[in-house]
């Protein structure tokens, strides 16, 4: 659902997890400014060190399956906003474990589940991140 202004709606707080907000953050670059996005890269660099290509690969793979699979438009706030739209959170959702009662919601029951298993892939590297760098939320 939109405002009356065509920006979308932000029914949800942002995720507590400091590693779900890093992984929303990066989806929101790349979806705005493209996939390959120098600020996105920049902060997966300064974020995963060594490890960030794998970060961007799987950030940008879980995007172009999810939109390739949707039957619906799946609408995103802007970098900077202070909460998140329904599919947003469906999209965190999916990749921290959802399972395929959140890819039906967030797909209109599209009959591919690849995208799910490339959101898994994407929320176990976030998880990995977050323990290499100790966050505690």
């Amino acid at each position: 659902m939109a405002s009356k202004f065509g920006t979308p709606l932000l029914d949800l707080p942002l995720p507590r997890e400091r590693h779900q907000t890093l992984g929303l953050v990066l989806i929101r670059r790349m979806t705005a400014h493209g996939p390959h996005d120098a600020r996105a890269a920049m902060l997966a660099m300064d974020i995963a060190g060594a490890h960030f290509r794998k970060l961007l690969v799987l950030c940008r793979a879980y995007m172009v399956d999810l939109g390739t699979t949707s039957r619906r438009t799946i609408r995103l706030a802007p970098c900077c906003a202070t909460g998140m739209t329904r599919d947003e959170g469906l999209m965190v959702q999916l990749f921290e474990n959802g399972g395929l009662d959140v890819l039906a919601a967030l797909t209109d029951d599209a009959p591919c589940v690849a995208a799910r298993e490339t959101a898994l892939a994407y929320g176990a590297e976030l998880r990995k991140l977050a323990l290499r760098k100790g966050w505690k939320r």
